[in-house]
């Protein structure tokens, strides 16, 4: 009769050794998969300006993008995120400033000048998770110039005795299309975190590699484009 114990307990000890060793590979197998492909939608602020600027607020033209995008996994860390973006890039600028006081009366002049530049982008972004929930990305970026518009301001501002009156007059333009190239190409860099399974934000600086103007002078540097921009997403 021990003997027969003996048996049924080698025996059962063996099928269940057995079993674990059979469900284990299978387990692990499940964990490695990569995530399924996913679509999303993504909008944000801009804040451009053109490369022979000074890194400034008062030369930020602020602006928006939003679009659609969909992320294909290579693996467990790394993916593929094309984009299809309406882009706002441009620049703005103060003209000239003064401060001059005669007598009682102190007129303030103020003169700005802005660029908009709309572009459909087409980033392509490689990711890469050093954990689950964040992500680095870089990639190219290839846009197609729409449309665009200067816009020029002045702002007078005139105080007598502690009363101030404020007159502002402003000229706006379409931008020629034969002025602008109608293709870009620029190198963007970013972060993401993801707040939950469907939503997260996100982080990018781009910048131009080609000549945005048609007909540069010789001698002067090649004008580009260049955007912070700052959005959420959503996955669907």
């Amino acid at each position: 009769m021990k003997k027969l114990f003996l048996g049924l307990a080698v025996a059962t000890g063996s099928l269940a050794f057995a079993q674990e060793t059979k469900t284990t590979p299978t387990v692990t197998t499940v964990n490695n998969q990569k995530d399924p492909i996913r679509f999303g939608i993504k909008g944000g602020g801009n804040a451009a300006s053109f490369n022979n600027q000074d890194v400034s607020l008062n030369n930020q033209k602020l602006g928006f993008h939003a679009g659609v995008f969909v992320n294909i996994p290579l693996s467990q860390k790394l993916s593929l995120q094309p984009e299809v973006l309406y882009n706002q890039l441009g620049s703005k600028s103060v003209v000239s400033s003064s401060d001059v006081t005669t007598g009682s009366t102190t007129v303030k002049t103020r003169e700005d000048f802005s660029n908009t530049l709309n572009y459909i982008s087409v980033p392509l972004m490689l990711q890469m998770r050093p954990t689950k929930n964040f992500y680095i990305e870089a990639g190219p970026e290839f846009s197609y110039f729409i449309n665009g518009k200067n816009k020029g301001e002045r702002r007078v501002e005139s105080t007598t005795a502690g009363v101030t009156t404020t007159t502002t007059s402003s000229v706006s333009e379409t931008i020629d299309k034969d002025d602008i190239k109608k293709f870009n190409i620029g190198l963007g860099l970013g972060v993401g975190y993801d707040i939950t399974h469907n939503i997260g934000i996100n982080a990018r600086y781009v910048n131009s590699l080609t000549n945005i103007e048609t007909n540069s002078p010789k001698g002067v540097d090649a004008l580009t484009n260049r955007v912070f921009q700052l959005g959420l997403n959503y996955k669907f």
